[in-house]
C-alpha cells in the first residue's frame, strides 16, 4: 500500500466501506472519487498530478466546512455533524499539516532568501510559500504569518 496512487487508495478504501457498511465513510469516498474523475476527464483522461489530487481533497474539505457552518448558524447540528465527519474522513488523504511554529520558522527562511523587508513585498513571498507548502498549510494562516512576520 505504500505507492499507491491517491485513486488506488480510494478505491481500495471505497471496498473496505462498502464490506463494513460504513455508509458515511463510502459516500465521502465516492466524493472524492468523482472529483478526481472530473479532473481526469477535463483533461481528456490524462493522468492527475499530485499536486491537483491535493487541491482537489482541499477543495472538498473546504465546501464541507463551509456548508457545515451554515448549517450550524441555521440549527441543523445532523447535518452540520454529517459535513464535518465528511471534512475529517477527507482530511485523512491530504498530507500531513505543518504547525503554526513550522510554517512560521519556513517563512522565515524565505522572507531572507527573497531579501523582503516591506509588507509591500508580500504577494513574492506567499507565492514562494505556496510552493513550499503545497497542501501541507492552509493558505490563511501563511497569509497571517507573513503580514505578521513583514508587519
Amino acid at each position: 500500500m505504500i505507492n499507491m496512487s491517491l485513486e488506488e487508495r480510494i478505491n481500495a478504501d471505497i471496498k473496505k466501506a462498502m464490506l463494513a457498511k460504513d455508509r458515511e465513510k463510502l459516500d465521502s469516498l465516492r466524493a472524492i472519487k468523482a472529483a478526481i474523475l472530473l479532473i481526469k476527464t477535463s483533461k481528456s483522461g490524462t493522468e492527475v498530478s499530485e499536486q491537483e489530487e491535493i487541491q482537489t481533497l482541499q477543495r472538498l474539505v473546504k465546501q464541507r466546512k463551509e456548508a457545515a457552518l451554515t448549517y450550524k448558524e441555521q440549527n441543523r447540528q445532523e447535518l452540520y455533524d454529517v459535513e464535518m465527519s465528511q471534512a475529517a474522513i477527507i482530511e485523512q488523504y491530504l498530507p500531513q499539516q505543518l504547525s503554526e511554529e513550522e510554517i512560521r520558522q519556513t517563512l522565515q527562511t524565505i522572507i531572507k532568501d527573497l531579501g523582503v523587508t516591506s509588507p509591500k513585498d508580500m504577494g513574492r513571498v506567499m507565492g514562494a510559500a505556496q510552493k513550499q507548502f503545497a497542501g501541507k498549510a492552509d493558505n490563511k494562516v501563511v497569509s497571517q504569518l507573513i503580514k505578521e512576520l513583514l508587519g
